[in-house]
């Protein structure tokens, strides 16, 4: 049994959907699970959606419409016939999402967002699913709110591993190919729930993880894991093979080629991971096993944009001690801000945070009965995973250094976002 995970942007089109069965045919497909993203830029323009109806915003219609047009335009360019059945479907998800909202009583936002937001997925794997059928590839379409269950905290989930195990064991053939979604769960009550940005890597993780799975493969538009992201820096090279717990190290900072948590589950069983380019599938790649070292050994450069960078004091400018910081870590969790970097000295306390569910003014205010609290919203963390002098020098070039911190194997400053 192998997991092949596609990303949205290998399925943004209707040539994209054709060269999952490339892909599949190169790689040998058998006995697998196929875990599938939204197509392209589908769940920013669920968000869109979700935004607007909460705004009561007169442009809600346009934005369905929008991405109804784009999921047709994909359909009409992989079935010549509208009298597909598969036209009928993708007609009745779209229905049952615009059904969702108008039988929405809740104001939550993270609640409704992922009511909405899961159609991405659904949609994108109904199409690929009887694509894949329509050519010879006889597969079962499962959906994963059926078996990945979770707690309550909708848009970042966490998993239930034992009644997720049960239900995956039950439900998913270890025979023959099965398609299902990333990214989306649902809790005890049957609502849906989602795993986090970019969670599709981490469904294909607890799919092997519970099925005991030969290997992961997940098809980017990339060559592989970079040393960088190739849109930020220049001359970025691949890195053939990697350990877990290198991978973790650079997912821990920030690199987006693999999700954060996607890494763990693999590693607690020694399931390998690969990352390959889904333009070119006979490619090497990057392998990602237990105790591989880096290969080659150069530096891995990350950047985190839109970062607070927060510093605290006491207001008696007495110690900042363990009660203090207890206190402070606390109120991050319950605002759901993630912590990226940590500098304290006796009197003070900096952190660089990512404010990704906009609740930063919440803190701000408890944070301000506590402490004398001075910040700098917009600023960017880099990264630099086996750093050398010149890629330090590479990095500060041109910069408005704030605060910089190194330990052995890693350097990192926050910076000033530049325009």
């Amino acid at each position: 049994m192998k997991i092949f995970k596609f990303g949205g942007a290998s399925v943004k089109d209707g040539n994209g959907v054709k060269n999952v069965i490339n892909v599949l045919q190169k790689a040998g497909a058998s006995d697998m699970v196929i875990v599938v993203s939204a197509m392209g830029k589908t769940t920013n323009a669920l968000e869109l959606v979700v935004d607007f109806y909460l705004q009561k915003n007169p442009k809600l219609k346009v934005a369905i419409d929008d991405v109804k047009d784009y999921h047709l335009q994909i359909l009409d360019s992989l079935f010549l016939n509208r009298q597909h059945r598969v036209f009928r479907k993708i007609d009745s998800l779209l229905s049952d999402m615009e059904t969702t909202l108008e039988r929405n009583k809740s104001t939550q936002y993270d609640y409704l967002y992922d009511q909405i937001v899961c159609y991405g997925e659904l949609i994108s794997t109904t199409i690929i699913s009887e694509y894949l059928g329509t050519h010879g590839f006889k597969n079962k379409w499962l959906d994963a709110r059926e078996i990945i269950k979770t707690n309550d905290t909708y848009r970042d989930a966490a998993v239930d591993w034992k009644l997720t195990q049960s239900k995956i064991l039950e439900k998913v053939d270890k025979m023959g190919m099965t398609v299902t979604q990333g990214f989306i769960a649902s809790n005890t009550n049957n609502f849906t729930t989602t795993l986090g940005r970019e969670g599709s890597d981490y469904t294909a993780g607890i799919l092997a993880y519970c099925m005991n799975a030969h290997s992961v493969s997940i098809w980017k538009d990339v060559p592989g894991v970079l040393n960088g992201d190739p849109r930020v820096f220049k001359h970025t090279e691949l890195l053939t093979q990697i350990s877990y717990e290198e991978a973790i190290e650079l997912a821990f900072y920030g690199a987006s080629v693999i999700h954060p948590k996607t890494l763990q589950p693999l590693q607690r069983k020694g399931i390998p991971l690969y990352v390959k380019s889904f333009l070119d599938p006979e490619a090497k790649g990057t392998s990602v096993k237990k105790g591989q070292r880096l290969v080659p050994e150069i530096p891995c450069f990350i950047v985190k944009k839109n970062q607070v960078l927060v510093s605290l004091s006491s207001l008696d400018f007495s110690f900042i001690v363990e009660d203090n910081i207890s206190e402070i870590f606390k109120l991050f969790h319950k605002y759901q801000l993630k912590v990226d970097l940590i500098q304290n000295s006796a009197i003070s306390f900096s952190v660089c945070l990512d404010n990704k569910f906009n609740t930063f003014e919440e803190l701000l205010k408890c944070l301000k009965a506590t402490f004398s609290v001075s910040y700098e919203k917009n600023v960017s963390l880099f990264t630099i995973r086996h750093y050398t002098k010149e890629a330090i020098r590479f990095i500060e070039t041109d910069k408005d250094i704030l605060l910089k911190q190194s330990t052995k194997e890693t350097y990192q400053i926050v910076v000033k976002q530049q325009d």
